[in-house]
């Protein structure tokens, strides 16, 4: 398994920040490859993908709460089992720092999407996308009503 974290500064509040992350219909906004994505009871979501083959996953969510810092882990039901976490501090009452964290499986990443198939370079195509996933989010958050 690898391990992957990124962070990003948010011009919003914590509680704005938190909000789209718990709309799963907003993923596919901002996170590449989701095609549609809608909740399933209060801990879970169902995601469509299409990142060069269309799967389907259900993922279950669990929340830390701490006022000013909370964390939203996610893991997927599926064999391959990714998972990960996005954890949101608040910096001052109107800018958020968001990190997000992904644990995946090299073999099943290159199955399900391609790409590089040695460590290094399949690692930055991996921080390549979690970077814009995060300037994506980023995005939505400043600019939602």
């Amino acid at each position: 398994m690898s391990t992957l974290e990124e962070q990003i500064d948010v011009n919003a509040p914590i509680d704005k920040a938190w909000g789209v992350l718990h709309r799963p219909e907003t993923y596919p906004q901002y996170i590449d490859g989701v095609r549609s994505a809608e909740p399933r009871g209060d801990r879970g979501a169902h995601l469509s993908t299409d990142r060069g083959r269309t799967r389907e996953y259900d993922a279950t969510i669990t929340d830390t709460d701490r006022g000013q810092e909370r964390t939203m882990r996610w893991e997927t039901a599926d064999p391959r089992k990714l998972s990960g976490s996005f954890s949101l501090r608040a910096v001052d009452a109107d800018h958020t720092q968001v990190q997000a964290r992904v644990v995946y499986d090299p073999d099943a990443v290159r199955g399900d999407i391609g790409g590089p198939k040695t460590g290094i370079a399949q690692a930055s195509a991996m921080e390549r996308v979690v970077r814009a996933d995060l300037e994506h989010f980023k995005d939505v958050v400043e600019h939602r009503r």
